[in-house]
């Protein structure tokens, strides 16, 4: 089963908060977490500092990323069709749930709006 993770959830993750650090760690540790590149971005677009901003680029290397082919015209093409904006999910969002759908990977999220209108099946719970 692979994750991928909003960074919602990394940002829980990197201010060591539980249950997100205990549960990332694990699926970290079997290569199950994924990451897309547009939330590489918001990571490190909120990075407090220097050393934290470095911290991330060494250690986000290391997580797989997923590759689709033309992401963005993807989810901006899928936004318009569900009328995302609409519904308060933006552009990063939809890439989150086409990345899901695509991949046939849970999508872990704290964002509420995302959360109740992924479809359950591509939604992680935490344990």
């Amino acid at each position: 089963m692979d994750i991928i993770l909003d960074s919602s959830v990394w940002f829980e993750y990197f201010k060591r908060k539980d249950p997100y650090f205990k549960e990332v760690q694990m699926y970290l540790n079997i290569l199950s977490i994924k990451i897309i590149e547009p939330v590489i971005g918001e990571i490190l677009q909120g990075a407090l500092s220097k050393k934290e901003l470095s911290f991330i680029k060494e250690n986000i290397q290391y997580v797989s990323k997923v590759e689709i082919k033309d992401l963005f015209e993807k989810a901006g093409v899928y936004s318009f069709e569900n009328k995302l904006v609409s519904k308060g999910i933006g552009l990063i969002g939809s890439c989150l749930i086409v990345a899901s759908m695509e991949t046939s990977s849970l999508l872990w999220t704290l964002d509420k709006k995302i959360v109740n209108f992924i479809d359950t099946k591509y939604l992680y719970k935490t344990l």
